[in-house]
């Protein structure tokens, strides 16, 4: 009776740990959006450049979508940096979960803010652009707004 117990609490955990991994990977409810994000993309924050863009790149690695990326600004020390995981991809958006940081002089005493945890980027309207939805500046009364782009 004993073994067969054990066995059962052994079955039972394997399929624990199973769901668990599985939970891990990036759901992703359209394939089209899935194929569109990854790769390298355009970012910007409005603050730093509109005529020079940065760079995040979005790579699959055995089905967890993450994204990493970067904007600084030429000549100074304004910048954008986004890193994390892609925790869900949907036609017209897609969750993340991680850190987007910025450091712009004339917000926040010039000091880095950081945003961290799970938010939104949307597509809009006819934009060919992700937009974060948290837009509301953490450390200061502003907008901002962070846009990665279609390939």
């Amino acid at each position: 009776m004993l073994k067969k117990t054990i066995c059962t609490i052994l079955l039972i955990t394997a399929g624990l740990n199973f769901s668990v991994a599985a939970q891990n990977k990036t759901i992703v409810n359209d394939a089209n959006a899935g194929k569109m994000l990854l790769g390298k993309h355009l970012l910007s924050l409005q603050w730093i450049s509109w005529d020079r863009f940065g760079a995040a790149t979005v790579a699959n690695r055995k089905g967890v979508y993450y994204i990493k990326g970067e904007q600084k600004q030429r000549g100074g020390s304004d910048y954008l940096k986004v890193d994390g995981m892609i925790t869900e991809i949907n036609a017209k958006k897609f969750k993340f979960d991680g850190v987007i940081e910025t450091q712009i002089s004339h917000i926040n005493g010039g000091a880095p803010c950081r945003r961290e945890g799970e938010m939104t980027f949307a597509v809009t309207g006819k934009r060919k652009y992700w937009r974060l939805q948290e837009m509301d500046n953490p450390c200061d009364g502003v907008t901002d707004y962070v846009d990665i782009y279609f390939r």
